[in-house]
């Protein structure tokens, strides 16, 4: 062998060598998981926070949540841009209007990107929606305590985060359908009232509706502020004890109302470990591993996913009254 293939030859051992250095260090790469929320700041997604951040120290992913600081459909676009142009791995996303993100999720997946929904069933652009449980059957579940607590008769008002909201306008036709066909002596006033999860919003959105329905007693909620707004509200007027108030919240949010009765009682999934399944689902994907009816992420709620198209779904709704809200810590 001649001193020029020695050198040839070690010049491709050390290209060889060098080349799965280059693969193991890609491989030994941890993924990096943007979680965008419809708000920051409120309790509802810094409890989610504390599922991605939990979420990136068990797993050593760099998983992080950013959301635009009121919900604004255009700052929550301008954020998924932002994570394209960072070159992210995968997005976990909470659509304030699904629609409004179908274009720049789109955009997202011909980058590569992978994408996870949540709060979204309908959404097109997304390699899976991830649900706490069937909107339907929530939805349900929430006017089968409402009109319990009513007796079965007399007027109601429902209320939405936003009218482009999927999952809240999902609960919400499905509590409607069950009044109708469960307690046809109770009668919805108004339309869905459209708080933009603000706490203030709802309780504004209140007290027009007592002027207008001054005989209204029945209140359902779908942004964790709302039952806040709405008992506040009563609260003033000295009506805590003459209403029912059921919605989705948190304890944090909820439990002053829960412990005077201005709200009778909250539902909610941890949203905790909601961020969590999205960004172990996320991995998934990245890793290319397969997503199968009746599969187990490990979390809680979501051990046995029913998968509908694109759609997963859980089991992993909680309610919480002033008799257990001390369980729940959030």
């Amino acid at each position: 062998m001649t001193r020029k293939t020695i050198l040839l030859a070690g010049a491709a051992a050390i290209a060889v060598g060098l080349g799965a250095a280059g693969a193991a260090t890609a491989q030994d790469t941890k993924p990096t998981i943007a979680t965008i929320v419809k708000i920051s700041g409120i309790q509802w997604f810094n409890r989610m926070d504390e599922g991605v951040k939990k979420f990136a120290a068990d797993t050593g992913a760099n998983a992080f949540q950013v959301g635009p600081a009121k919900a604004d459909a255009q700052l929550q676009v301008q954020l998924v841009e932002d994570m394209i142009a960072q070159g992210v791995n995968a997005i976990a996303i909470v659509p304030f209007a699904p629609e409004a993100v179908e274009p720049v999720l789109k955009k997202a997946m011909d980058a590569g990107i992978k994408v996870v929904a949540h709060e979204a069933s309908a959404i097109q652009n997304a390699d899976y929606d991830i649900e706490a449980f069937q909107n339907g059957a929530y939805g349900e579940h929430l006017m089968k305590a409402l009109g319990e607590c009513m007796g079965g008769k007399g007027e109601y008002a429902v209320f939405v985060g936003s009218l482009t909201s999927k999952s809240h306008n999902e609960w919400v036709d499905g509590a409607i359908a069950y009044q109708k066909a469960n307690f046809p002596e109770m009668t919805l006033v108004g339309s869905k009232n459209e708080t933009f999860d603000d706490q203030q919003q709802a309780y504004a959105k209140t007290q027009e509706l007592l002027r207008a329905f001054p005989n209204v007693r029945g209140f359902q909620g779908s942004a964790s502020t709302d039952v806040g707004g709405i008992g506040l509200a009563l609260e003033e007027r000295g009506m805590a004890d003459d209403t029912c108030v059921m919605g989705t919240s948190l304890p944090s949010i909820a439990s002053q109302y829960l412990e005077t009765g201005a709200v009778d009682m909250i539902s909610f999934w941890d949203p905790a470990l909601a961020g969590y399944a999205m960004n172990k689902l996320a991995v998934m994907l990245i890793d290319g591993q397969p997503v199968t009816d009746g599969m187990d992420l490990g979390v809680e709620g979501y051990n046995k996913l029913s998968l509908d198209g694109k759609v997963l779904y859980g089991q992993a709704w909680v309610d919480v009254t002033k008799e257990n809200m001390a369980e729940y810590p959030f």
